[in-house]
């Protein structure tokens, strides 16, 4: 009888530890493979402001300032593993995530406040096309965070022209000023362009 109670202690034991085993949570290794969870991160971002940038959700002023916000993270992430040999230490990987997280909610109060990209009247359509031009370059990569934070200022810039011309002329652009914006988005359609086309391309 004795017997049978201390085999069935043991096993209710060994059924205990074996369980808790496998419950418990594993420790994954730091290796090489690492970064790319920040490259899918940082891909997952521009593809949101991408979206944004699409859709008329972000303004470009407020792309501007994300995009400024993710090429600071860039260049911080580039230094840091220049001077660990191509690598992030676990504490520099936790601030990136840290930092994208900060980012990712400014991307979601952004998107949905009220502020959208306004398409009106007689210039609406050209500038549709730059923004749909910078959401592919984004989408693609060809234009990186800090080249789609210049393009993206250059447009706030010309957006804030349009609004004040309006202002002034009761809603309406004369000749004279849409012309000058059409001069403007000339050259705002060629530093697209050239960067989109140029060496520089969005990377981990």
């Amino acid at each position: 009888m004795n017997r049978i109670l201390l085999f069935a202690v043991a096993a209710s034991t060994l059924l205990t530890c074996s369980t808790f085993a496998q419950s418990a949570p594993t420790t994954q290794p730091v290796g090489p493979n690492q970064p790319n969870t920040i490259q899918e991160r940082k891909e997952n971002q521009q593809d949101r402001i991408a979206n944004g940038v699409q859709s008329g959700e972000l303004t470009a002023g407020e792309t501007k300032n994300l995009e400024s916000r993710e090429a600071n993270i860039n260049r911080e992430t580039r230094d840091d593993r220049s001077v660990n040999g191509g690598s992030l230490t676990p504490a520099e990987r936790q601030q990136v995530n840290l930092q994208q997280n900060r980012v990712s909610r400014s991307i979601y109060a952004d998107k949905h406040n009220a502020a959208r990209q306004n398409y009106k009247g007689e210039v609406g359509a050209r500038q549709r096309n730059q923004q749909q031009r910078i959401a592919q370059g984004i989408r693609s990569g060809q234009m990186t965070a800090g080249e789609t934070a210049r393009a993206e200022n250059r447009q706030k810039g010309i957006n804030q022209q349009i609004h004040a011309d309006r202002a002034a002329n009761g809603g309406r652009l004369t000749g004279g000023e849409r012309n000058q914006i059409n001069r403007e988005q000339n050259g705002a359609s060629r530093q697209i362009y050239r960067e989109k086309h140029n060496a520089a391309k969005q990377r981990p």
